[in-house]
């Protein structure tokens, strides 16, 4: 890949609102574009990968509201995202999935010579990922991975922030689980500058092995959040309840907005 030129400071990214959010139009490669040229900018920052959880918990916690309205990007991972997007006139939308532009980056990243931090999930689980994607990436960077003690984040993150700082990475992977990651880059993005940070959630576990991910066809046909619900149902079946309802009735709203505007 050859380097592209990081846009100017204040040009404006692609975007298009989606219930008060505004999200990245583009597809998967131009989106990992978008971070290597961030990440060699060295401007820092976060993206969030925002998926139907993380939109609709927005719509009713203002700090998770804040939290990606202060984002450098917010990316759709989710295909109800994506889809919503297109029919509000994105035509180039696609979903940009966090377990999919992960490796995408990592690979793109080793021309440009991107030094990588992993941050979060278990050590068991930082160790197996590091070592899938150095097999599968010769040559990339994983300069180093930190794996936090599970309580309050306050206590623990002066000590992380030092860790990973000291790796000197230009990108910091971040698997806390939504909406805690979202809310940690708010809070702390701006101390790991100039490294960009990414909260890319359940990547780590699907690419060190530990969870199985949806087969590619349900990938493709927007199905993935199924295979989830049937791995998971305990932890997930209240929560698509209750966020894909909510997104169903504000896409209604949306598209109605749209055409009365028409």
């Amino acid at each position: 890949m050859s380097a592209a030129v990081e846009p100017a400071a204040g040009a404006r990214l692609p975007t298009l609102d989606v219930m008060g959010v505004g999200c990245f139009v583009g597809t998967l490669e131009e989106g990992a574009d978008r971070v290597v040229q961030r990440a060699l900018s060295r401007r820092g920052g976060y993206a969030v990968l925002c998926n139907v959880h993380v939109l609709m918990t927005a719509q009713n916690r203002p700090d998770v509201r804040r939290a990606l309205d202060n984002a450098w990007l917010v990316l759709p991972d989710g295909a109800p995202v994506a889809w919503l997007q297109r029919r509000l006139g994105g035509c180039g939308a696609e979903r940009v999935g966090g377990p999919d532009l992960m490796p995408l980056v990592l690979d793109r990243g080793r021309e440009v010579k991107l030094r990588h931090v992993l941050l979060g999930s278990t050590q068991q689980t930082l160790d197996l990922l590091a070592e899938r994607m150095r097999m599968r990436f010769p040559g990339v960077e994983i300069a180093g991975s930190v794996s936090p003690p599970f309580t309050d984040p306050a206590a623990w993150t002066p000590g992380v922030l030092d860790k990973v700082a000291a790796c000197e990475p230009h990108v910091v992977w971040l698997a806390l689980g939504a909406p805690r990651q979202e809310l940690w880059m708010r809070e702390h993005a701006e101390a790991l500058s100039p490294a960009v940070v990414l909260g890319v959630g359940a990547a780590f576990d699907f690419h060190a092995g530990a969870v199985r991910r949806a087969p590619g066809w349900m990938r493709r046909t927007g199905l993935e959040w199924l295979h989830r619900l049937g791995s998971e149902p305990r932890r997930l079946a209240g929560r698509y309840v209750t966020t894909n309802s909510a997104f169903m009735v504000g896409a209604v709203r949306a598209l109605a907005r749209r055409r009365m505007a028409a």
